[in-house]
């Protein structure tokens, strides 16, 4: 066992670099930041066991790039998405401006769902991330002609799309603000009274622990100084987390109630990169 955790941070450390771009690609393919990461996890396991069963080290960016690709198809499938046909228009050759669109960089991750999935790799790929022409087509898997017929669609697509307006719960809304509160008073009793008995905790890329075991999670919280303010992250309402009195949050916190307690914490402490994106400022 120790092997195997030795092996997973060193395969970490390998690809840590990589990390935020796959993730810059995940979110925008998902069009979710909280999605987003969820496929880079997915990505960086299914990398590690395939690294276990091989003997050579393959070229690490286009490797994980190629499975981050196909890992964020099959969840949008999973999910019923639309538009996730990753062949659609792949026979049409159009000509395209080999100069990155910078207006892409800063879109609205809602946006990018407006386009089909070939149309949102392609401009991601070339004009968020600044892949060149061939390096996208081997992560999608085809030729060039055709990544420059779907980036000349999918510019247009995003330029014409609009921003998905926010739903807004007000229950959740005022459970959420209830939690910051007691948790910036350092109310722990308060706040462990909001967390049900069975609640789920995921402290992303760290550990995962349920029930009982979640109480440490405060105990550790009761020694920093972090203060929490709600804000919204993916059309949902969150909690920003900003520690030693910073004006700009450095990781989000998403809480599920039910019945009136929490039932599930996904902390993001350890992903810092997800509040650097260009398209949350």
């Amino acid at each position: 066992m120790e092997a195997l955790v030795a092996a997973r941070e060193q395969f970490l450390a390998m690809v840590a670099d990589i990390r935020p771009e796959l993730h810059r690609y995940a979110a925008r393919l998902t069009g979710s930041v909280i999605e987003g990461e969820d496929v880079v996890q997915d990505t960086l396991a299914k990398a590690f066991y395939a690294m276990s069963q091989q003997f050579e080290v393959p070229p690490l960016r286009p490797w994980l790039f190629k499975i981050a690709h196909n890992a964020a198809i099959d969840r949008l499938r999973s999910h019923g998405h639309k538009l996730t046909d990753p062949h659609a228009e792949m026979e049409d050759v159009m000509p395209a401006d080999d100069r990155p669109d910078p207006f892409a960089v800063r879109a609205a991750l809602s946006r990018f769902l407006a386009l089909t999935v070939t149309q949102r790799a392609a401009v991601i790929l070339k004009d968020v991330l600044g892949h060149s022409l061939e390096d996208a087509a081997a992560t999608m898997d085809t030729t060039v002609p055709a990544v420059k017929a779907a980036l000349v669609r999918g510019r247009a697509a995003l330029a014409a799309a609009v921003d998905t307006p926010v739903a807004v719960d007000a229950a959740a809304r005022e459970q959420l603000a209830t939690y910051a509160r007691l948790f910036n008073a350092r109310d722990w009793d308060g706040v462990r009274a909001m967390v049900g008995e069975d609640c789920r905790l995921d402290l992303v890329t760290k550990s995962q622990r349920r029930g009982k075991a979640v109480g440490m999670y405060f105990g550790n919280y009761a020694k920093l100084d972090v203060r929490l303010e709600p804000t919204i992250l993916d059309g949902r309402d969150v909690l920003a987390a900003y520690p030693d009195g910073a004006t700009a949050p450095a990781y989000y916190i998403l809480l599920d109630f039910a019945g009136g307690r929490v039932q599930a914490i996904k902390d993001f402490k350890y992903v810092p990169y997800l509040v650097a994106d260009p398209a949350l400022g």
